[in-house]
């Protein structure tokens, strides 16, 4: 596939996520167009790119280094969010621009896929809205089928990588600063954070380009859904590894990470360092999961 391809890929995306309609050969995907380990080295960070019709589109995010958890005086921090620990990220990768959509989940389940499972809506709609009543265990599917669809290295967020693009760069408890609203993110609008009013509180989700992007062209790293991450749950970051990957080696006895905060939470679980657990079977109408894919070095 030629680099004019990919660019049209990245347009595609850009348009999907402010709502515009493919009308033009330009902006449609006919065909699958898994890139090419020249093209992926090739790939800068903020290029968007899909590599199937109905895969999510994914975003390069740079190689890079942040601070993990929260500091002492950051309001209703909890003490799972510390030691906060210094962690590089050696190598750029891709990050769904959105958490799963209904649409792409069911495209799995049309093709033989996702154990064949269709997870309730909660009659709020499908669509363009998160996927929801999916376990840690239905998210490992999903990203098995899209790396065997695609022969590529899809898979799940490590928890590490899921805060390092939430917080794209910034240090505060939200990426655009230390407050939150409604008009900013969905969450239960009836409690405050910071310096924000009390808002709306609707109950259920919304479409998964509502709101705006983080600087590295994420939507919705804070609120609608919690996602699931590939980490085990551990009660502090002490001994936790420094170079973003997934942390496992004591098993899932607990069960793994969420992050984001959703919906039905208050604004407190939205902050970037907020982290949750439960167990790998859970699944609830506030539960989706973000694909990430690893690029060729």
């Amino acid at each position: 596939m030629p680099r004019s391809v990919v660019v049209c890929l990245s347009i595609f995306a850009i348009a999907f996520a402010a709502g515009v309609t493919a009308t033009s050969n330009a902006l449609t995907q006919t065909a699958d167009n898994p890139l090419s380990a020249e093209q992926e080295r090739a790939l800068q960070p903020k290029e968007t790119f899909r590599e199937c019709t109905s895969c999510p589109p994914v975003i390069v995010v740079p190689a890079g280094s942040f601070v993990m958890g929260s500091p002492a005086k950051e309001p209703e921090r909890l003490a799972n969010e510390g030691p906060q620990h210094a962690v590089t990220i050696w190598q750029q990768f891709a990050v769904g621009v959105f958490a799963v959509t209904f649409d792409e989940w069911d495209a799995c389940v049309a093709a033989g896929g996702c154990d064949g499972y269709k997870p309730s809506d909660q009659d709020w709609g499908r669509g363009r809205r998160p996927v929801i009543n999916v376990s840690w265990d239905d998210a490992k599917t999903y990203v098995a089928w899209l790396a065997k669809k695609t022969g590529k290295p899809y898979r799940l967020p490590s928890e590490a990588e899921r805060e390092y693009v939430t917080r794209a760069g910034t240090a505060t408890a939200f990426w655009w600063g230390g407050s939150i609203s409604t008009s900013q993110a969905n969450y239960n609008g009836k409690y405050t954070y910071g310096s924000g009013a009390k808002g709306d509180v609707r109950q259920r989700t919304v479409a998964v380009d509502s709101f705006a992007a983080n600087p590295w062209g994420l939507y919705q790293v804070h609120g609608n859904v919690y996602e699931w991450t590939e980490d085990c749950y551990h009660a502090s970051y002490a001994e936790a590894p420094t170079d973003g990957s997934a942390w496992i080696s004591s098993g899932c006895g607990t069960g793994r990470v969420l992050r984001g905060g959703s919906w039905v939470h208050d604004p407190q679980y939205l902050r970037s360092a907020s982290r949750d657990w439960t167990a790998e079977g859970y699944r609830t109408n506030f539960l989706g999961f973000r694909v990430a894919r690893t690029l060729t070095p």
